[in-house]
């Protein structure tokens, strides 16, 4: 339109983008060798249009990996190179948003299957119907002859260092939107310590733990939901650890901090969720169980 008919609008037709197939076709090679892989390790062959690929599993995996990693980082670049040049409208960032939250849906998702196995395994642990559960627990949980960690010793200290990590993070957020760049930078850092702290710690719980995943129901649903929430607080570290890297180059403005606000929000479902597992998989588990010796 010219003139007067002319009208501004808060979006705009973007530029036609390589990362979402590239991404895809990473992913796709990555899950074929992650089967070939795996097939080969069992001592099976993998093979397609007759050629068998259980030699040069590895291979594919790694070359798969590297597009995803790649792609990912080119992508988020991209998506920063955007933010500076103004193309983060507010509908672009409302959609940003909307992404965030669906994405962090989706994970929860995940959660809600391990706590599911948990809670079916732990409070039927002697259902008639399940005759092979009722065989591998004795009828109760714990099972039989399994002891549990004590939830009042390293559970409980990751429990403070979470709690203090969303403490930190949200000043880091306050002194960013009062423009305080030293307040935001001190906040990230700290985040990111007690992060790598959570990590240690729960490393050094798994490889003292009295019980292994293969030992029960209960280890495998014990590592999994712990051991998933374990990998999020890595992911949620590095995500961290980024938005720190960004800070001390001086992005982000009280207007517009989008990535760094994501990462928050992310950081504050991982302690949502630990505090569900310290409550149900540790204290309430432990209630008249046998505790394992520190």
């Amino acid at each position: 339109m010219a003139g007067a008919e002319a009208k501004h609008h808060d979006y705009h037709i973007i530029d036609p983008s390589p990362w979402p197939f590239l991404a895809s076709m990473g992913a796709l090679v990555m899950a074929f060798g992650g089967i070939a892989w795996m097939r080969s390790a069992a001592g099976q062959t993998f093979e397609l249009f007759g050629v068998d690929f259980a030699a040069t599993n590895f291979w594919i995996f790694a070359a798969g990996l590297l597009i995803v990693l790649y792609t990912m980082f080119a992508w988020w670049a991209d998506t920063v190179k955007e933010a500076h040049e103004g193309h983060h409208t507010r509908v672009v960032s409302l959609h940003l948003r909307y992404g965030m939250i669906m994405f962090i849906a989706s994970e929860l998702m995940f959660f809600v299957a391990w706590f599911w196995a948990f809670f079916d395994a732990s409070l039927f642990p002697g259902e008639a119907a399940q005759v092979a559960r009722t065989q591998f627990t004795g009828g109760e949980w714990p099972p039989a002859g399994i002891e549990v960690i004590d939830p009042f010793h390293l559970p409980l200290y990751n429990t403070i260092i979470l709690l203090l990590s969303g403490t930190t993070v949200t000043w880091a957020h306050h002194a960013l939107l009062e423009n305080d760049r030293k307040g935001l930078k001190a906040g990230l850092a700290i985040t990111v310590a007690l992060g790598v702290l959570f990590s240690y710690v729960q490393f050094y719980e798994y490889v003292h733990a009295p019980f292994a995943f293969k030992d029960s129901i209960y280890g495998a649903t014990f590592f999994m939901a712990t051991g998933f929430h374990g990998f999020h607080v890595i992911v949620g570290t590095v995500f961290l650890f980024v938005c720190l890297l960004r800070a001390m180059a001086g992005h982000f403005t009280p207007q517009q901090h989008f990535g760094f606000e994501a990462a928050a929000w992310y950081w504050h479902f991982v302690d949502v969720v630990w505090l569900f597992l310290f409550a149900f998989v540790y204290v309430w588990t432990s209630a008249g169980a046998t505790i394992a010796a520190h």
